[in-house]
Formats: C-alpha cells, structure tokens, sequence
C-alpha cells in the first residue's frame, strides 16, 4: 500500500538536545578512518581556527537519523520499515559541529512517492543548537521495498 501523500510537509516536534562529546567525536571519526586532527586534538583543532575539536562531516547522521524515528515510527504514515533501506544521504552545513554542542533537530517529510511499487520518503533534518542557530541541514531518503521483493 502506498504511503499517503498528504504526509508532504507534516513537521514533528523538536528533539529533546543531542549534546556533541570529545569522545564520541573521537570514537566517529575512528571509525570511519578519517584521522583529521581537528576531530580528535583540540589544540590542533584550535591551530586550525575551531574553538574545539569538530565533527566529521557525516557524524550529524546518527543525531538525524535517530530524529527521524518519530517519522518512521507514525502509525498514520504506514511505514513498513522492516522493508526500508537507506536510499541517500546529504548535508548542507552552516558551520561544522564542535564538542560540547546542544543540537536539537526538527524533522519533516519533504517528499513521498512510489516508484515500481517502492515507497520513497524524503525526510529533512534541520539541526541548531541551543541558541537556536542554524548548524546543518541533513536529508535521508529512505525506501520501503515492495512486498513482492526480497532482500
């Protein structure tokens, strides 16, 4: 069953704050290889103009995605997400995310379409912290596969 098209534009509340740890910085940026310096030594962070170490790029996705749940989980919405896979991610920043941090995100489905039977949900993440500034703009493209289509 397709996913309703009146969902376009519906805006859930506000995270609860996400607060940015050195450590969990740290522990991202490991993960992923990068051993930038800015991410993991604050002092070289510092040499290169940030007030703390700052965040890979996509370590906003796990503070996004986990927003986006409330999306997910809509029992209005229908979503089957035992059939979603992640379609596409991207990041519009308007200054990097730095340890010690309060980001609060506020999700919104921006798109629903189906396409050869696949429901497509665009959500987007408008992510600012605890003085309300805006810090980045995440949208995850998620795809629940058809019920005829297996894994």
């Amino acid at each position: 069953m397709a996913l309703d098209q009146s969902f376009v534009g519906r805006t859930y509340p506000p995270t609860e704050p996400y607060e940015v740890g050195r450590e969990k910085i740290r522990e991202f940026a490991e993960a992923v290889g990068d051993t930038n310096p800015a991410y993991t030594d604050p002092e070289g962070a510092k040499a290169l103009g940030h007030p703390d170490v700052i965040a890979p790029p996509t370590f906003v996705f796990s503070i996004t995605f986990k927003a986006a749940r409330d999306v997910i989980a809509d029992p209005q919405l229908g979503l089957d997400y035992s059939r979603v896979v992640h379609g596409d991610q991207k990041f519009a920043y308007s200054r990097p995310v730095r340890a010690g941090d309060r980001l609060r995100v506020t999700s919104t489905i921006e798109a629903v379409r189906s396409m050869a039977g696949n429901d497509i949900l665009d959500v987007r993440g408008e992510v600012h912290d605890e003085a309300g500034e805006h810090v980045v703009t995440a949208w995850t493209k998620l795809v629940a596969r058809a019920a005829d289509q297996e894994a």
